[in-house]
């Protein structure tokens, strides 16, 4: 019943998971900084217009709003933290040529992703800004895996899809609207039957290609079957070069894809390539990212863009060490014994002053005693 006076899908964090939260957080922002990355701490409310790049109606939803009570305006609890981060870079820093920037932050949903997922994510990602060149999504691609291989994740799989594709066929087949968006989502689950009812009426080239886009799914082959099976619209080659381009960068480093071109499970700001990361033991995606091209254009100046992001908080079901054991001290005012503390915490020790029975995840081996030769860390004798 720990939860009892909480609101449903939000919870506490408890003292391992924290510590594990925090570990995670820590290495990633320092991986990120080895690599070039800036970080930014957007705030966690702002204006509501500012927190949605597009007319992004499942943003929307997902966004708490309330009445600021300095201006009377709408404002919102950011429930992603990438429109932040373009604002930044396009509103802010307003830099000529490549820009790296991560970040790390609580985001809060008004609905959980699913029944077992938390309404407040620990969201961590990057973001390359002003970089058309495939080199910039192979980069995010090595950061996504380095992080969850900090995580402890060794055996993670790469969805890679395209938005373009299907965004291609649709403005060749001038789907609007409302059907467009049916056509869409029942083919982000997959639904043939669904697609099939909604394109029959279409040219049949391009209701057959809607409809091949699920069955686009493997390893290097899918390529040649899409180009053999999706018409030869505007657009469509492209988006396949990209992905042929990609694969090959990534096979240089020894990252292994699976193609899916119906994979289009992302924010209405994705423009293009999109990838998902899921490994064994886990429903979901461990971490998701692509393409936004002009993600800034809302802001005033338009950028190319690629990144990722993930909950560090959803991978703290994954193993995770105990906290290396400590050493107790006695309550005292010794000048020596203080200095001797001191410079045992600036050495990376855990000192515990002894206040009573220690409990919880804080261990003891050691102890510090008064010998003859000032105080001195010996084997602790459990008698605290």
């Amino acid at each position: 019943m720990r939860n009892w006076i909480l609101p449903e899908h939000i919870s506490d964090v408890l003292p391992r998971e924290a510590r594990q939260i925090e570990t995670m957080r820590r290495g990633m922002l320092d991986l990120f900084g080895h690599y070039g990355y800036e970080l930014v701490m957007p705030p966690l409310v702002e204006y509501v217009e500012s927190l949605f790049l597009l007319d992004d109606p499942a943003l929307n939803l997902k966004t708490f709003k309330l009445v600021d009570e300095l201006t009377g305006r709408q404002m919102g609890l950011r429930a992603d933290i990438t429109p932040q981060v373009a604002r930044i870079d396009a509103h802010i820093l307003n830099r000529k040529g490549v820009t790296r920037l991560c970040y790390a932050g609580s985001v809060v949903n008004t609905r959980p992703d699913g029944i077992q997922s938390t309404r407040e994510p620990r969201q961590i990602g990057a973001e390359i800004y002003g970089s058309t060149n495939v080199a910039a999504d192979v980069e995010i691609i090595e950061l996504l895996f380095a992080c969850l291989g900090i995580a402890g994740l060794e055996d993670v799989r790469l969805d890679i899809g395209h938005i373009g594709l299907f965004h291609a066929l649709a403005d060749a087949a001038s789907l609007h609207g409302e059907r467009r968006e049916q056509a869409f989502s029942a083919l982000q689950q997959k639904d043939v039957p669904t697609l099939q009812t909604l394109t029959a009426d279409l040219p049949k080239d391009l209701a057959l290609g809607l409809c091949a886009l699920p069955s686009l799914y493997g390893g290097a082959e899918t390529l040649a079957r899409a180009r053999a099976a999706l018409p030869p619209v505007a657009g469509i080659g492209e988006a396949i070069d990209a992905l042929q381009a990609l694969a090959t960068a990534l096979a240089a480093r020894q990252i292994a894809v699976r193609f899916d071109l119906a994979e289009v499970k992302s924010s209405d700001y994705h423009t293009g390539l999109v990838f998902a990361a899921y490994t064994r033991g886990f429903a979901n995606a461990l971490a998701r990212g692509g393409r936004y091209d002009r993600v800034g254009e809302k802001f005033g100046r338009a950028r190319a863009a690629t990144g990722f992001s993930l909950d560090v908080r959803a991978l703290t079901r994954l193993p995770f060490p105990d906290a290396a054991p400590g050493i107790l001290a006695p309550v005292g005012d010794d000048p020596r014994l203080i200095a001797a503390i001191r410079a045992l915490r600036a050495q990376g020790e855990t000192v515990v002053v002894d206040l009573g029975v220690v409990a919880g995840e804080v261990r003891v081996d050691r102890q510090l005693v008064e010998g003859k030769d000032g105080w001195q860390v010996v084997a602790f004798d459990g008698k605290a």
